[in-house]
Order: C-alpha cells, then structure tokens, then sequence
C-alpha cells in the first residue's frame, strides 16, 4: 500500500490545535494502519512558524509535491494570509491535484478566497457567520455544523470539530474500526455525527460568559412546556425585546433556536438510551408530533430519529462484542 500524501497548511499565528488535533489523529490513525499515511507540514516559507500561542511548527516549503488531501489550518493568522496571493494561488492548484482538500475553523476563509467553495456548502466557527457570509455570499454556509463534506471539499467549525473532520477522512480511508480505535485513543467520541451543532457546548455554558446558565437549566426541566420569549424574558427578570438582543449577543443565536437545541438533544439522548416510541419522545421534549422533531433533529445531526436510534444501538452491539 503506498502512503496517502497528507499536507496540513500552516501560516503565522494559525490556531497550534487547528494543525496539532488533526496530525494526532492521522498518526495515530497510521499507528493502527501503518503505511497509510505520510503526515507533512507546510507554509508559505519553510522554517518555524509560530502559532497563536507563541509555540512554534516547523514546516517545509509549500511546493507541487504529491499529495491526496490538504488541510487548512485556522486561528488568527488567517486574515493577514489571505491577502498572500502566492499562498492563494497555491492552495487554489493543490486543490485541483489533491483528492479532497479540509479546512479547519477559520481556515474556510482561505478555501473561499481561492474558490473552492463557491457555490458549495461549507461551515466554519459560529463567530465568524456574519462576516463569513459578507465576504462570500455564493457559499452556502452552514454554521450550525460540525463539519461538512460537499463532494471533494470538507469544511470544519472550531478547534475539537477538525478532530471530528480528521476521524471522519480516517473512516472514509480506512474504515470505522480505525476510526474507532482512532478515538478511543485519542479520548474522545467517534460518534458524534457530522450534522451535530456546533452551539450545543455554548448553549451548555449559558453563553460565552455563562449569563444565562441559570436559565437555560430552568428551561431543560421544562422542555414539555411552552418557552416562548415572553415566558424566557419574564424568567430572566427582562423585558422581552432587551432579553432577545441579549441572548444572541451571549449565545449566538436566537432564543427559540436554542430552545430547539434543548430539546433536539434531550430527544437524542431519550433515543438512543430508551426505547420509547417516537411519538412518546417527541410530545416528552416539546416537540408536540413527531414530524416536527424528525424535522428539527435532521436539521440538528443530519440524521432523521431513527438513523440515530440505530446508530446507538450498532454501537453498543460492537463495543459489547468487544469489536476494535
């Protein structure tokens, strides 16, 4: 088997776990498969690179070297490299030779100025939808998604996502078990699907200051109930209009969205832990009928009810058997 050529782009002040988290997973990945893969890091110009942090990369020259998959870091750096023509002009040509080209977080703005996603679907992190969308209004952006695949290209949200991305490429080389195995030993889930949202941690926290945690917590023991503004403004002690521009401000996202999100990942878990009905889990968390939920969980994990229910128990099933 002759190693698949994977080259991770780097750039000054690039996000060090944009590049770091997805290497670990190839190489670990390679561990399990040896002779899989060839890990390579490169940037504009070769030497050490310095991340946001302050740590440093080394990394070769961008040339026309092989390769089958390219993967673009994030982090701050990105803006400064957009305006790099050569670095532009190259990704632009090793997209056109490579088998499938990613990016990492912010590192979608690098595959957008070059082109390669107009027209496509693609995400990056929740924080950068408004000016994302401003810069490149022909891609479709999804920013509620973990990452997505449209054909050839692989776009990912912040951080831990472009470790969901790398296991997801690991999956489509080398099959699930190596994925797995990929995981566990990174410590962290394999199942988590593409089409999860990526508001899910923040809406956990109560917002990037943890301001509506409280709330949010009333509003999860009562996910059956109407939350409407009103209501949600009334229990925050607001008016409801300062509460709405509040919470998007916090939270990123409107107040019915996120108790969409409430309820979209109390159903999951009553999916795949219990076997009730689905019209008992979808009248449970306030969904009212079950084609309203099917229609909410799709566009939450990009998997109707039931696909997750199967998932859950395929999983359980191979980690009973004490499959890889």
């Amino acid at each position: 088997m002759t190693p698949r050529p994977i080259t991770f782009l780097i750039f000054p002040d690039f996000q060090l776990l944009d590049a770091a988290g997805p290497i670990a997973a190839f190489e670990i990945a390679e561990r399990h498969r040896p002779g899989s893969y060839r890990l390579r890091v490169v940037a504009a110009r070769a030497g050490p690179v310095a991340s946001s942090s302050g740590a440093t990369m080394n990394a070769e020259a961008a040339d026309e070297a092989a390769i089958d998959t390219l993967v673009v870091a994030g982090g701050e750096g990105t803006r400064p490299a957009l305006l790099e023509a050569p670095l532009i002009d190259w990704v632009r040509r090793t997209a056109t030779r490579a088998r499938r080209s990613a990016s990492v977080c912010s590192g979608a703005y690098i595959l957008a100025e070059a082109g390669l996603l107009e027209g496509r679907a693609a995400t990056t992190h929740w924080s950068r939808t408004a000016d994302f969308r401003r810069r490149y209004p022909g891609v479709r952006l999804e920013p509620d998604r973990i990452y997505v695949r449209d054909d050839g290209i692989w776009t990912s949200a912040g951080i831990t996502a472009g470790i969901d991305l790398a296991l997801a490429l690991i999956a489509e080389d080398l099959g699930e078990a190596v994925a797995r195995a990929t995981a566990q030993q990174l410590v962290v889930p394999r199942r988590r699907p593409g089409g999860q949202s990526q508001f899910s941690a923040l809406v956990d926290m109560g917002g990037a200051s943890g301001r509506f945690a409280d709330l949010l917590d009333w509003a999860r023991e009562r996910l059956s109930e109407p939350l409407g503004v009103e209501r949600l403004a009334d229990q925050a002690a607001m008016s409801p209009r300062n509460f709405a521009r509040a919470f998007v401000r916090e939270i990123g996202m409107t107040p019915a969205k996120a108790v969409e999100h409430l309820r979209v990942e109390a159903a999951r878990s009553r999916l795949e832990t219990a076997d009730e009905p689905v019209e008992q889990v979808a009248a449970a968390v306030g969904f009212g009928d079950a084609e309203r939920m099917r229609r909410a969980v799709l566009r939450a994990f990009g998997q109707p009810p039931q696909a997750l229910r199967r998932a859950a128990r395929s999983t359980a099933a191979e980690e009973g058997s004490g499959a890889p």
